[in-house]
């Protein structure tokens, strides 16, 4: 499917905010939510950069599974770490198994449902992590009202996982044709909100 000069336009953005974040956006936090979401937005970034380059059939790509759970996870541990000190660990150990899971069951060729459920509660748990941890603080008046929108952003980005993933293992929730239509414009306005409420949360 060939992109359009908006669709390229808007890749190109996300481009640009994804870097800026990455060189600037996370100044002044603590080691490991820098080492997190450097690798969140450098995900986003180089997922913006394939299908700019290479065209929206860069979806296909055999990892684009797991480029698709290491962005959230790596979002998901980073506001975890600065933002809920009682849970690092434990969602450290969970983003790191999580991963694992994803990778090795995609790396097997297995006829059960076991991809499936992985992928579901992998992406199930650091969407609902991305979604919810941003809003709740907002509400407890912990940070700026506007950094909820890192929320609204986790949620579309935790989506956007989701339907690649089961689009990858086969089991679409819509057709591939809607998803690769959907993506150029959904990676700049979920990496716009991310940078927004993490400037001015």
């Amino acid at each position: 499917m060939k992109l359009s000069s908006l669709n390229r336009t808007l890749l190109l953005l996300a481009v640009l905010l994804a870097a800026y974040q990455v060189s600037a956006g996370i100044d002044g936090f603590a080691t490991l939510p820098i080492i997190a979401y450097t690798i969140a937005f450098g995900g986003l970034l180089i997922a913006a950069l394939l299908i700019f380059i290479l065209g929206i059939e860069a979806l296909d790509s055999p990892m684009v599974v797991i480029a698709s759970t290491i962005i959230p996870l790596s979002l998901a541990v980073g506001l975890v770490w600065q933002r809920l000190a009682s849970a690092r660990t434990f969602y450290l150990i969970f983003a790191i198994i999580g991963f694992l899971a994803v990778t090795l069951t995609r790396s097997i060729q297995m006829q059960n449902k076991a991809p499936v459920i992985v992928i579901a509660i992998t992406h199930g748990i650091a969407g609902l992590t991305i979604f919810l941890l941003p809003i709740l603080l907002a509400l407890q008046g912990q940070v700026k009202p506007l950094f909820s929108l890192v929320g609204v952003g986790g949620a579309l980005i935790g989506l956007g996982g989701l339907l690649l993933s089961f689009l990858k293992i086969g089991k679409p929730i819509l057709s591939r044709g809607a998803i690769m239509r959907l993506f150029p414009a959904l990676l700049p306005l979920t990496t716009a909100l991310f940078v927004a409420g993490f400037k001015f949360g």
